[in-house]
Formats: C-alpha cells, sequence, structure tokens
C-alpha cells in the first residue's frame, strides 16, 4: 500500500504539469492552424493583394470604357469613334481596308 500512496502523491505534482503542458499545446496548434489562426490570416493577407490587383485592372478597364462612351455621348460625338463602332457592330468595312483580329488574350 505504501507503492499506491507514492504513486498518487506524486502524480498530483505531475498531472497539474501535464495538463498546463496539453493546454499549451492545445492552443499554439489552433493560433498556428486554427480558423482564425496564422496560417488562415497569411492565407487572407494573400488573398487581398490578389483582389486588390484584380480591383487595380478593373478599374482601369472602367476609366477606358468610360471615356470611350464619352465619346459616343451625343454632346461631344466623335465622328471616328462612331464610325468605328458602327463598323463594329454592323459587321460593315470598306474594299480597301485592312483588317487584323486580335485574340483577348493577346492584349
Amino acid at each position: 500500500m505504501g507503492l499506491f500512496k507514492e504513486i498518487r502523491a506524486r502524480a498530483r505534482y505531475v498531472v497539474g504539469s501535464v495538463l498546463a503542458v496539453f493546454i499549451v499545446v492545445y492552443l499554439v496548434y489552433h493560433v498556428i492552424s486554427g480558423d482564425r489562426g496564422l496560417i488562415a490570416w497569411w492565407r487572407l493577407s494573400q488573398e487581398a493583394v490578389v483582389t486588390q490587383a484584380k480591383v487595380k485592372i478593373t478599374e482601369a478597364r472602367r476609366r477606358t470604357l468610360e471615356r470611350r462612351v464619352r465619346l459616343l455621348h451625343p454632346g461631344s460625338l466623335d465622328r471616328d469613334m462612331l464610325e468605328e463602332r458602327a463598323r463594329v457592330m454592323l459587321n460593315y468595312g470598306h474594299a480597301e481596308d485592312i483588317v487584323i483580329l486580335e485574340n483577348e488574350g493577346n492584349k
């Protein structure tokens, strides 16, 4: 019975330390790889960088389209722009016109 009491007495000291180590390991694991952990934060910051780049590209494209629409506005009609849009929309061209086709991926 002396051995059993000695094991119980020493176990009281060890259980607290082991429990503390398990809690620390659990918390560190979730800080690093949890849903809101460091890995998720890094992934989201990378997505934010990509999204900001896409926003800049989209804004530039929008400014280009707005400029082209402004040229087609009745108050400031540009004859060259009107002719270009009419040819594209009606699929019309002169016999001496040279047509250069571009793929969307090459722009």
